[in-house]
């Protein structure tokens, strides 16, 4: 079986939880049969292909004279945005970026009707703009390639998708790996919103990463049930076993924060509850590792709270990074207000590390061995941490029962349901 896959991002070059699940779902598809084209916006080069043959949309060639893509082309809504279309930042945050012109973009002398598009694959101020082009190369690459199912992973994939499908006929598998709702709550993007919705309406399949996500799906965007499927995800072995071996250079417990510091990941409740657990224990350390619109908020919490020589800040990590932050840590903490699945808990928990994990998280549906509490109550997600570093016999038993327990969540698993999906789709297609 052949698919066309749509990304957003690939390893190395990752800013969470998203390029890690393509990578490793790719690698198991291919154990079952399935060859995948992986088209990203932007490639670097130096990204795996052991398991795909990736294209590069910013070498793709259009050409905008032909008949074949003109009908499609009409129905193209061209969207210039130049506001606050950056996910998981906050206005004060883009209006800081942008006056510092951080932000990457497309080059401004190209006109959307060349023939080739350089896009940066990042989430900047010309996001939409982007993810229309990249819709475009779509349609090119569906009319130019053999494959018999198309696959888009979330939102920004989604119109690409649409566009290979009325290009190609084929079926559209949808991959929910977030909705609007989980980044922003009720406060929802309402552009981003209906994106997700046409997709999910144009899909003759929808995967979901938890039950949780899907009845999102059903509910909030009028999906109908038959056609939605829960595939849950799973993890990596570690690239490095050796990371796994790092000591820490502190006498003190760490307790660790990893994933990005927005809204949806819950810093604030994680930072309330480490000034608890200092109240009754001065010998820990807390650590917030990555970036977001609430970072220096996060920051200005510590320092007002005065634990801010108990309490680290380390920006963005990948790769080894990660895996050595987890060897040094002692517990590690995931307190979303909402989260379709998490893959970082199961990374912790496969270097023996014992986890906290709020009840509002798809990943909490298959895992026995954490400790799950409400994202918004801080007495007992401070409890949980501090129980975990002071009962040895609690913490070796969430250790040794944990690391079995994600030993057992395979990416083969996972690549053996999608496959189903896929035959799902062509018969759905086909009748």
């Amino acid at each position: 079986m052949r698919v066309l896959m749509f990304g957003w991002e690939f390893p190395p070059h990752i800013t969470g939880g998203l390029g890690t699940a393509c990578f490793g779902l790719t690698k198991a598809l291919l154990k079952q049969g399935v060859h995948v084209l992986f088209v990203v916006p932007k490639a670097y080069g130096d990204e795996s292909q052991e398991a795909v043959r990736l294209v590069n949309a910013s070498d793709v060639s259009i050409d905008f004279t032909s008949e074949t893509y003109k009908e499609y082309w009409k129905q193209i809504t061209y969207m210039e945005i130049g506001s606050n279309l950056i996910p998981y930042v906050s206005p004060e945050e883009f209006a800081r970026i942008s006056s510092e012109n951080l932000l990457d973009h497309t080059d401004s002398d190209q006109s959307v009707f060349s023939s080739k598009f350089e896009f940066t694959g990042k989430y900047g101020k010309d996001l939409m703009q982007e993810v229309t082009r990249y819709a475009l190369v779509a349609s090119t690459l569906a009319a130019t390639n053999e494959f018999d199912v198309i696959h888009a992973h979330d939102w920004l994939t989604y119109p690409a998708g649409i566009a290979a499908k009325r290009i190609s006929g084929k079926p559209l598998v949808v991959h929910v790996h977030a909705t609007e709702f989980d980044r922003s709550g009720e406060n929802i993007n309402q552009n981003v919103f209906d994106i997700e919705r046409k997709g999910m309406l144009e899909a003759d399949m929808v995967i979901t990463v938890s039950h949780l996500t899907r009845q999102i799906v059903i509910d909030r965007y009028g999906i109908d049930a038959d056609k939605v499927v829960t595939v849950h995800n799973a993890v990596e072995p570690p690239e490095n076993p050796a990371v796994l071996d790092a000591k820490k250079h502190v006498k003190e417990k760490v307790v660790t924060f990893l994933g990005r510091v927005t809204f949806q990941k819950g810093p604030d409740y994680f930072v309330e509850a480490a000034n608890k657990v200092l109240q009754k224990d001065k010998n820990v350390r807390f650590v917030m590792a990555g970036q977001g619109d609430m970072l220096y908020k996060m920051i200005k919490r510590v320092a007002q709270l005065k634990i801010s020589t108990q309490f680290h800040f380390t920006g963005f990590l990948k790769g080894d990074e990660v895996d050595t932050m987890f060897a040094m840590s002692d517990v590690y903490v995931m307190p979303s207000v909402s989260e379709p699945f998490g893959i970082s808990p199961l990374e912790a928990m496969r270097s023996n590390v014992p986890v906290v994990i709020s009840k509002q998280s798809g990943v909490a549906e298959v895992l026995r061995h954490a400790l799950k509490v409400d994202f918004w109550d801080i007495d007992a997600l401070s409890d949980s941490i501090y129980g975990l570093l002071h009962y040895d016999a609690l913490s070796k038993m969430f250790i040794s029962y944990g690391k079995e327990e994600v030993d057992n969540l395979k990416w083969d698993d996972s690549a053996i349901k999608v496959r189903l999906v896929y035959e799902m789709a062509i018969g759905r297609k086909n009748n």
